[in-house]
């Protein structure tokens, strides 16, 4: 995050008007987790053979899933203070936040399934959820930004 932080402002800032709308940096973000979820897929599948693999699948992992994390957190807590009446920020802020510890209590209810399923399918079932999120999400990038009345 710290290394990544500089470069991506860097990029956003040097794309200008160029760069990506809001939504479409969501579509992004959940395309990078997606991405991750099936990098992990060989490395379930040689650990479920009962051979050890490397932890450099997990670094991978990681930053590919980072690079999705810089592409949702500040875009999204800058969206949510442009987007809500002035009245409600902090509210609407909150509402930011419970939706992070949703998707935490989601993500650690799918964890729950790693004793039952096999780990290839359970990677693979993550990142299909992730990547058909992410279709979606680049299928509604207009709609959404018409509803954001020009707001970037």
């Amino acid at each position: 995050m710290i290394i990544l932080a500089p470069i991506f402002a860097w990029l956003w800032l040097r794309l200008g008007s160029r760069q990506p709308s809001s939504p479409a940096k969501f579509a992004l973000a959940l395309l990078f987790m997606g991405l991750a979820f099936l990098l992990l897929m060989p490395a379930g599948a040689i650990a479920q053979g009962g051979v050890k693999v490397s932890p450099l699948w997990l670094v991978g992992a990681y930053f590919v899933e980072e690079l999705g994390e810089l592409c949702l957190s500040p875009v999204g807590l800058s969206v949510v203070t442009k987007l809500a009446p002035t009245r409600i920020v902090g509210l609407m802020m909150g509402v930011w936040f419970l939706s992070n510890a949703f998707g935490n209590k989601l993500a650690g209810w799918s964890a729950g399934f790693i004793s039952t399923l096999p780990l290839p399918t359970l990677f693979g079932v993550t990142a299909g959820v992730s990547l058909v999120a992410a279709a979606i999400m680049f299928a509604l990038i207009r709609p959404v930004r018409g509803l954001m009345g020009g707001v970037n």
